[in-house]
């Protein structure tokens, strides 16, 4: 490990420190300003001290938050997009702390604009410094300073890949010092003598075409002299993101892990669902209440319509608010379920514009007109919040599709039935329906392997923007 590495972990600590109460001094000294006050004006007090006694206490949760969140890892992520994903996210969960401790001690916080507002500078803040820091860094791997001394092992395709990459971005932190397109006795002995002149952190194998004893024999040299052994994935491991090595009967095996939510993570996940489906019912209710009016006095028929669906335990009734008519109709006649069945058929093939298993028929003649309304800002999916209490779905995951979607499933679309269905998730944020069916199956099955509290949180926190942002089709 990097001397250099650990100095930037830890510097990190008091900075994000800095920069939470900086964002917090300045949200409240803007709350104060004319502009502000004109719009809105000053209705509590809330002094400055005190003010300040409460933001330290709540910087040091969010430092907490920070780290489970991965924030401090030594080795973060390489990528800076990610980096400030991982910000929002956090300072996003730190939100959800804040409003939390407000329904407790609501005379704490007198002013939900400096809450607000606190929350979106902290992530500008925290963010620009991060940039700051990360480009010190930079330039230092240009000066040589903290650079990882990497023994590259192979004679592949990737090899030739890593060593172009390391040589080209002299700003990655990685540099080739020596390559071996083997690990025989004569070059192992060769390394050995060059270890003693140069230094060395780590050795990377990037060829799975050594042999089973050359890789043995390499990783025994790595640990001989403390270095780091690292290796490229092989055909399999680049299929497998996440791995547990357990122990049977004294021998190491490798588990493949789907997906995290296992174990704990369906217990967290499940607390998550009750809490906010409870909280979102209360939060709604009025809502709830004025769309069962409008649907009943708009037409004939039950006010929840109860639609078949399929999820990893089975099918279910999934509650949605009733948006078409009880009996299609055509022209001025109704017709029974039978021939509505044969209509629906029939505007599938002319109207349909999904590809794959799923279907969405445009300009549908059986909505009603609360109906449209309430497709077109997904409000016939509130009900579904019940079915998340109940434990049906969850508020975060994969859509459910009908049995006869399904069946039409091919193999690797049916991962998305690995997990519970969702209300929203990161399909209905990234596009809805003007995605594809395979695009759909891409984002939900990267949510299935990369889940997270956090990215659920990222996911509820972004589905009121989609929901407002414009469709291709309506």
């Amino acid at each position: 490990m990097k001397q250099s590495e650990l100095f930037f972990s830890f510097l990190l600590v008091p900075l994000d420190f800095l920069m939470i109460v900086l964002a917090a001094i300045s949200a409240y000294n803007f709350r104060f300003t004319q502009l502000v006050t004109d719009i809105r004006p000053i209705i509590f007090n809330l002094q400055f001290n005190e003010y300040l006694k409460i933001v330290l206490l709540i910087a040091v949760l969010w430092i907490i938050i920070f780290a489970f969140a991965g924030l401090y890892n030594i080795r973060g992520a390489k990528s800076l997009v990610k980096e400030i994903y991982r910000v929002i996210l956090a300072c996003s969960t730190g939100l959800v702390l804040i409003v939390i401790l407000i329904f407790f001690f609501r005379e704490l916080f007198s002013s939900r604009f400096i809450v607000l507002a606190g929350w979106l500078l902290a992530i500008i803040y925290i963010s620009l410094a991060r940039i700051i820091i990360r480009s010190i860094q930079k330039n230092l791997f240009k000066l040589g300073i903290g650079v990882h001394k990497v023994v590259i092992i192979g004679d592949s395709k990737t090899t030739d890949i890593l060593i172009h990459e390391f040589f080209s971005q002299k700003k990655s932190g990685y540099e080739v010092v020596k390559h071996l397109c083997d690990f025989s006795l004569e070059t192992e002995q060769e390394l050995a003598e060059f270890i003693k002149i140069k230094e060395v952190d780590e050795i990377l194998q990037s060829d799975f075409n050594l042999s089973k004893a050359e890789t043995l024999r390499l990783y025994n040299f790595a640990d001989e002299y403390h270095l780091t052994f690292k290796y490229t994935a092989d055909l399999l491991n680049t299929k497998i993101l996440k791995t547990e090595v357990l122990e049977i009967f004294g021998i190491p095996v490798v588990e493949i892990k789907k997906t995290p939510l296992e174990g704990w993570g369906r217990i967290y996940k499940r607390i998550f669902d009750i809490i906010f489906s409870i909280f979102l019912i209360i939060l709604f209710l009025p809502v709830l209440i004025v769309v069962a009016l409008f649907i009943k006095l708009d037409s004939r028929g039950p006010v929840i319509y109860k639609n078949e669906r399929v999820s990893k335990n089975g099918n279910f009734k999934l509650l949605k608010f009733r948006s078409m008519i009880v009996h299609c109709c055509v022209g001025d006649e109704y017709i029974d379920n039978k021939e509505a069945l044969k209509y629906e058929n029939e505007l599938i093939k002319e109207q349909n514009i999904k590809q794959g298993p799923v279907y969405k028929i445009v300009n549908d003649p059986r909505l009603t007109g609360v109906g449209k309304f309430l497709r077109r800002w997904s409000i016939d999916e509130l009900p579904q919040f019940f079915n998340v209490l109940s434990g049906n779905m969850s508020l975060i995951g994969p859509r459910p599709h009908q049995p006869r979607e399904v069946a039409k499933y091919e193999r690797h679309h049916k991962k998305v039935l690995s997990i519970k269905p969702g209300i929203t998730g990161l399909a209905q944020i990234s596009g809805r329906s003007d995605l594809s069916f395979e695009d759909e199956i891409k984002l939900d099955s990267y949510y299935i392997e990369n889940w997270s509290l956090l990215f659920d949180i990222a996911i509820l926190f972004g589905t009121p923007l989609a929901i407002l942002k414009k469709r291709k089709v309506e």
